[in-house]
């Protein structure tokens, strides 16, 4: 058995949860072990152990602080004095640019199909989307149905999906963005 190099650096968190991110979405979730995730860290897998019991407490934190991230973005966004209309405008556009920019965490947080982690991948996409319905729902002058939000968020997502990996980020298509976010606000008038 050779043995293992010493690890140039300490390992945290962060480094464990960048490295499976990347093995996530390129194996999917199924298919990457605890000890794959440490021979790209160049470490044993029990220094993973210390840090996550399992594979499944090592995605629910990654998943986990993807949330927050976008909801660290809605709430930037609902925290600035701007009129109503341009407050829906910039929550759908901040919902595109953060799926465009972090395409990685986007498939992890709503594209990971697995028996043993349905049941919070369900939990967190929609508690995103009931504060997304509620904003929309409170902003807008006219009185939504949940099908007309509902509508909306899958037409963000359904763009967002279409173009990850096809783009390198958001800027590639923020004109389209911006149109398709415009023709959702028609219906909201």
């Amino acid at each position: 058995m050779v043995a293992r190099r010493k690890v140039q650096h300490e390992l945290t968190k962060e480094m464990i949860m960048d490295t499976a991110r990347s093995l996530f979405v390129l194996n999917g979730y199924q298919n990457v072990s605890m000890r794959q995730i440490a021979k790209e860290l160049r470490c044993s897998h029990g220094a993973i152990y210390y840090h996550f019991k399992n594979k499944a407490e090592l995605f629910y934190a990654l998943v986990d602080s993807h949330f927050d991230l976008l909801d660290e973005k809605l709430e930037e966004i609902l925290s600035k004095d701007i009129d109503n209309i341009e407050k829906m405008k910039l929550i759908m556009l901040g919902y595109i640019e953060f799926g465009l920019t972090h395409q990685s965490h986007y498939e992890i947080m709503f594209l990971t199909k697995n028996e043993e982690v349905r049941s919070y991948i369900n939990e967190r996409p929609m508690l995103v989307y009931d504060k997304f319905a509620k904003c929309l729902f409170t902003l807008s002058d006219r009185k939504l149905l949940i099908r007309d939000i509902w509508s909306i968020f899958l037409s963000l997502h359904g763009f967002v999906t279409h173009y990850i990996g096809q783009v390198v980020g958001y800027e590639d298509v923020e004109d389209a963005a911006e149109y398709l976010v415009n023709f959702l606000l028609k219906g909201l008038k």
